[in-house]
């Protein structure tokens, strides 16, 4: 009985040791994960100007297809900014060699990000030879939604 007791201890102790010296990997924030930072994914999509607004906005989200051979996007785009702001954007389409298609002729859209917000955007290529696109971002000024 005294041997058995014993050989469960060392047992048990052996159990303990082996267990305490197991390599667990820690657990980490997940940086460099598509699913936790996708704003490096998309990062290239969207262009902002200002380096303030830039630090507070992100594209969390791009699907796409084709619609009778036009490209159409939609597009998450997170603040994370705790304020609501007045914004808008602006699509500038893309042929496959990266030259600008109907240059100018996008109208800049109004929207309002509310804090911590994600709002989905909407775009239609205006023609079927577009193969990539920008989402362009600017805030706009304070004067001019003042009454």
């Amino acid at each position: 009985m005294k041997n058995q007791l014993s050989v469960m201890l060392i047992l048990l102790c052996f159990t303990f040791v082996v267990t305490g010296c197991k390599n667990t990997p820690p657990v980490t924030s997940g940086i460099g994960s598509k699913r936790i930072t996708p704003e490096q994914e998309y990062a290239k999509y969207l262009q902002i100007n200002n380096k303030q607004l830039a630090a507070q906005l992100h594209i969390s989200d791009i699907k796409s297809r084709k619609s009778n051979d036009l490209l159409a996007i939609n597009l998450s785009l997170t603040s994370s900014y705790r304020k609501s702001q007045q914004l808008q954007y602006q699509f500038q389409w893309f042929d496959q060699a990266g030259f600008v298609i109907e240059a100018g002729k996008s109208p800049w859209h109004p929207i309002e990000l509310h804090g911590m917000q994600t709002l989905t955007v909407a775009g239609l290529a205006p023609s079927t030879q577009v193969a990539t696109f920008s989402l362009y971002v600017r805030e706009v000024p304070k004067k001019f939604f003042k009454f």
